[in-house]
């Protein structure tokens, strides 16, 4: 009897496991969809379609992967160029993270950008943008922006365009080029996660960038190809 009661007190712990985990997936899954549909009609791939904006948010990542350059960033870098030399932004906040000296992924994205044509006098450089949490809202509350462009690959601007929405940020989001699919495979449970925990960090926990700090401008192109500096009425 002592080993049939063992046998039972087992299958139903496993049977317990069983349901919340097949729960948890299908939830996750569900938030997964949701998300997507929810930022469907921000997200656009061709730039003729995208309304001019003066600053275009290009989320950072690192330029390598392993021994091998990103393919994620690659693709944001190329973007964010043809998003200034089409004209649909005057100036672009190249946000990622400098929270160690010999790591900084901004100033990686600023001399990249100059390679491709874009001026150095209109990338505006934000160190502090941790997580695509940090980059949003830091773009409204310590860059001043009202209304953004944000530049990375579908499924990153799905989650971008959500806490954008969350935030009051008015936002669209220009699409970069997906790598091959193994590299999107690698990335997919990935993002999955990250959309829970946004949720989660913004809905419970309310929380806020790592840093705020004062009030800083964004560096744009006028109609004479002179620089001027950006922030919103509200600054």
């Amino acid at each position: 009897m002592t080993l049939v009661a063992s046998s039972r007190k087992t299958r139903s712990i496993f049977h317990r496991f069983l349901y919340v985990a097949i729960t948890s997936c299908v939830l996750l899954l569900g938030m997964d969809r949701w998300m997507s549909r929810s930022t469907a009609s921000q997200i656009i791939s061709d730039v003729a379609l995208l309304h001019d904006t003066p600053v275009g948010l290009v989320l950072g990542a690192n330029r390598v992967s392993g021994r091998s350059l990103n393919p994620f960033y690659s693709a944001r870098i190329a973007a964010a160029a043809d998003l200034f030399h089409r004209g649909k932004v005057r100036g672009l906040l190249v946000s990622g993270d400098n929270r160690r000296a010999a790591y900084n992924e901004p100033e990686m994205m600023k001399e990249d950008l100059v390679a491709a044509g874009v001026p150095a006098e209109f990338i505006t450089l934000d160190y502090a943008g941790f997580r695509t949490l940090d980059s949003i809202v830091r773009a409204k509350e310590v860059f001043g922006q009202s209304e953004i462009i944000v530049v990375s690959q579908r499924s990153h601007l799905e989650r971008a365009l959500w806490i954008a929405s969350e935030r009051g940020l008015k936002a669209q989001g220009y699409v970069a080029s997906d790598p091959q699919l193994g590299w999107r495979m690698r990335n997919g449970l990935r993002e999955i996660a990250a959309r829970c925990g946004a949720c989660v960090d913004l809905w419970l926990l309310h929380r806020q960038p790592h840093f705020l700090g004062p009030r800083e401008t964004v560096k744009l192109r006028d109609d004479l190809g002179l620089v001027r500096c950006a922030v919103s009425s509200k600054g």
